[in-house]
C-alpha cells in the first residue's frame, strides 16, 4: 500500500488502462445483448408475420399466363391468421411508353418509371405511411378505376406537390388520377419507386403478366408457419404446384445467427481494449521498477529474497488491476443502463459478465506485472546501492 500511495497519480493512471479495458468489455457485451433482444423483437414484429408467394404457373404450363385466380386475395384472407393479402407484378410497358404528368410531350416527364399492378391488399400488407391522400381500396379493384398511388420521390419527379388539385398522370395515353402519395412502407420498399395501379385495371389495359407475379401476405404473430403450409392449396387445389410459398425464417435461429455474429465482433473489440490496458499497466510498472531500484537494493541488502520482491510488485500490479476492474465494471454497467434508457430499450446484462469482469482486471494486472516483477527480482543489491 505504501508503494502504491507514494505516487497516487501514477497509480491512478496505471489502473486507468484496466478501467477503460474492463469498462469497454462490460459495456460492449451488455449493449450487444441489449441490441440482440431488440433485433429479435423487430424480426418477430415484421419478418415473422410476412409470407410471399411466387407464381410459377407460366413455367409449369406455358399456356397459363397467371396462376393466381381472380379472387386470390379473398381465398388467402379466409385462412385463419391472415390479415391482408394482395397480388402484384411489374407491368411491362414496352420501350416507348413513358409516365408523364401531362398528355403533352412537353409536359413534366417521369421517363422510364416502374409501374406496378397491385391489388389493394398489397398496400394494406405493406404497412404504408401516406404523406397525403389515401390508398385505393377494394371498390377501386372491383370497378377497375384508373387511379394510382405513387411514392414521394416519384411524385416530386412528376411535379406533383399536392393532391388538392386532383392531379393526374399519364402512362402512355392512359390517364390515372393520383389518390395517394406514399411517404414510407414497412414492407416492400421498392413500392416507393413505383407508380402503383389497381391489378384489375392493369389487366384490362395491358393484359395479364407473363411472369414475375407475386403475392404479399401479412399475418398475426405465430400464424405464418401454419398459413404457409395451407396457402398453395387454398389458392388453387388442383394446381398447388403453380405457387412457391416463401415462409418467414425461424426467429430464434435468425436471432442466434445475428447475435452470434455481433458477439464475436464486439468481443474482439473488447479484447483489444483490454490488451491495450494490460500493456499500459506493464509499461508503467516497469518504469516504477527502474525508479525504485534503490529501494529494491536496500530491501535485498536487509535480507529480502527475489521471491519477496516478485510478490511485492505482483501484489501492486494485481491490486491496481482489480481496482481498475471494479471501477470499469461499474462504469460499463452504468453505460449500458443509460444507453438503454435513452433508446427506450430494456437493458440486458449477463450476471456472469458482471462477476467475471473484475477477475479479468485482476488477471490483467497480474499478467502485466510478471515481467516487471521478474526484472525487479533480478536486481543485485550491490549494483542497486551503487546507483
Amino acid at each position: 500500500m505504501s508503494g502504491m500511495l507514494q505516487r497516487p497519480a501514477r497509480s491512478a493512471l496505471t489502473s486507468l488502462g484496466t478501467v477503460l479495458g474492463v469498462g469497454t468489455f462490460v459495456a460492449i457485451l451488455g449493449l450487444t445483448s441489449t441490441a440482440s433482444s431488440q433485433i429479435d423483437e423487430h424480426f418477430n414484429a415484421l419478418t415473422a408475420t410476412e409470407i410471399s408467394v411466387q407464381d410459377l404457373a407460366h413455367e409449369s404450363n406455358p399456356f397459363v399466363d397467371l396462376g393466381f385466380p381472380s379472387d386470390a386475395e379473398s381465398r388467402a384472407e379466409r385462412l385463419n391468421g391472415v390479415r391482408h393479402a394482395g397480388v402484384y407484378w411489374p407491368v411491362d410497358l414496352g420501350a416507348e411508353t413513358q409516365v408523364r404528368s401531362s398528355p403533352v410531350r412537353g409536359g413534366t416527364a417521369g421517363g422510364r418509371v416502374q409501374v406496378t399492378a397491385a391489388s389493394s391488399g398489397v398496400l394494406a400488407a405493406a404497412g404504408p405511411t401516406l404523406a397525403e391522400g389515401t390508398a385505393f381500396n377494394e371498390w377501386h379493384d372491383r370497378t377497375r378505376q384508373h387511379v394510382a398511388v405513387v411514392g414521394a420521390g416519384i411524385a416530386s419527379q412528376l411535379g406533383i406537390t399536392t393532391l388538392e388539385t386532383h392531379p393526374a398522370l399519364f402512362i402512355g395515353d392512359k390517364a390515372f388520377t393520383v389518390v395517394g402519395i406514399l411517404d414510407a412502407v414497412e414492407r416492400r420498399p421498392e413500392l416507393l419507386l413505383s407508380v402503383i395501379v389497381p391489378r384489375s385495371t392493369a389487366q384490362e389495359v395491358w393484359g395479364p403478366p407473363k411472369a414475375n407475379a407475386s403475392m404479399l401476405i401479412s399475418t398475426g404473430l405465430g400464424a405464418a408457419p401454419q398459413v404457409a403450409t395451407q396457402l398453395a392449396t387454398a389458392l388453387d387445389p388442383a394446381h398447388a404446384d403453380y405457387f412457391k410459398v416463401v415462409s418467414p425464417p425461424d426467429p430464434k435461429a435468425l436471432r442466434g445467427e445475428v447475435g452470434g455474429d455481433l458477439d464475436q465482433l464486439f468481443l474482439l473489440l473488447a479484447a483489444i481494449c483490454l490488451f491495450i490496458g494490460t500493456v499500459g499497466i506493464a509499461n508503467t510498472t516497469l518504469v516504477a521498477v527502474l525508479e525504485r531500484t534503490g529501494e529494491i537494493g536496500l530491501r535485498r541488502a536487509l535480507g529480502a529474497r527475489g521471491r519477496h520482491i516478485t510478490s511485492q510488485f505482483l501484489a501492486e500490479s494485481g491490486t491496481l488491476g482489480a481496482l481498475g476492474g471494479l471501477v470499469g465494471t461499474s462504469l460499463g454497467t452504468v453505460t449500458v443502463v443509460l444507453v438503454a434508457l435513452a433508446k427506450e430499450w430494456t437493458p440486458v446484462l449477463s450476471p456472469t459478465v458482471v462477476i467475471t469482469a473484475p477477475l479479468i482486471g485482476l488477471a490483467a494486472g497480474l499478467l502485466a506485472g510478471l515481467y516487471p516483477a521478474w526484472r525487479a527480482s533480478r536486481i543485485q543489491p550491490v549494483e542497486a546501492l551503487r546507483r
